[in-house]
């Protein structure tokens, strides 16, 4: 065997493997940095404060300097007479958002995506994310100018013929009902968007399968598109478990008024009042913990059954 066959023949020499290091991966690193940063300041620096639920917060003696009163704030929490109520409108309107709002933005992305009218499905989408972007005041001013009192729109178009006019914003029946329909009307459309990009990865020789087989294009959007979509239905469904207890308070403060306490008061605004008008700190705080507490619950209860009942879960 000549010097040239042998060289030919000669194992290639081993690439030494790359070591995680900062001299090795600092271009990752740099893309990194913000993102841990955002956490530690935005996400785990809050929780510092978390302490105030145990405390009888002074502001002269600051958070460290503060007495400990155990569990105290919690039993406060508990037997005020309107834990029951602020828990229950909490629940009522969250369970009957989830049940109302969570599949139109599934039958929007769906209707989208069947379009074939580019310029059509452009403009109805614009028309249907364009709420997403109002401000809170703005928003809650254009439902005051529709359905306030006897001089709103609606009652004004009502009496025109000859209905009588519906307290919309003062009857503690019809609160729940305008806060979930001005959430649709807010925020389906933007909601729609992942869906929208879940069905943009749907693989197209599905369709083709489906349409050899004879299937219209409802028993494609059904039997083809809705299961290929069904793992992100699944993960955002498990997300907004872990919301139950959480609602918008900028809202439902600004829609809020003496008549409609009854329903309109929720753990959000109950929160804000108790820490930031009565200035007691370690109680609001209590009231926050409690909530996301239960929060986090909820959110793990969906996912060990969606783990256990579906292939999609988010752990």
């Amino acid at each position: 065997m000549t010097a040239k066959t042998k060289a030919a023949h000669a194992p290639l020499p081993r690439s030494k493997p790359r070591r995680f290091g900062l001299q090795n991966n600092w271009d990752y690193l740099i893309f990194v940095i913000p993102v841990v940063l955002y956490f530690l300041i935005f996400c785990y620096g809050p929780m510092y404060g978390v302490q105030l639920a145990f405390k009888r917060f002074n502001p002269i003696h600051g958070i460290m300097g503060s007495p400990w009163i155990g569990l105290d704030n919690f039993e406060r929490l508990f037997n005020s007479f309107q834990f029951y109520r602020i828990v229950k409108n909490t629940l009522v309107i969250n369970l009957f958002k989830t049940l109302i709002s969570f599949p139109i933005p599934i039958m929007l992305a769906l209707m989208f995506n069947e379009m074939r009218k580019e310029r059509l499905k452009k403009t109805l989408q614009t028309i249907t994310y364009a709420p997403y972007f109002i401000s809170t005041v703005v928003f809650v001013g254009i439902i005051n100018l529709f359905l306030g009192g006897e001089n709103g729109y609606l009652n004004h178009l009502l009496g025109m013929i000859g209905i009588e006019s519906i307290p919309f914003l003062t009857s503690p029946d019809y609160f729940p009902g305008v806060y979930i329909g001005s959430d649709i009307w807010r925020n389906s459309g933007w909601n729609s968007i992942i869906f929208i990009a879940a069905l943009a990865a749907v693989d197209p020789q599905l369709h083709e399968a489906a349409q050899i087989d004879g299937a219209s294009r409802w028993k494609r959007m059904i039997h083809v598109n809705l299961p290929c979509i069904m793992p992100v239905i699944v993960i955002q469904f498990i997300l907004l478990m872990g919301k139950m207890m959480t609602l918008s308070y900028e809202r439902i403060l600004l829609m809020q008024n003496s008549l409609n306490m009854e329903t309109s008061e929720v753990i959000s605004t109950y929160a804000y009042k108790t820490g930031l008008i009565n200035m007691d700190y370690g109680f609001s705080t209590a009231v926050g913990l409690f909530n996301n507490v239960i929060n986090i619950i909820l959110l793990l209860a969906a996912n060990k059954i969606a783990k256990r009942y579906s292939s999609s879960s988010l752990f």
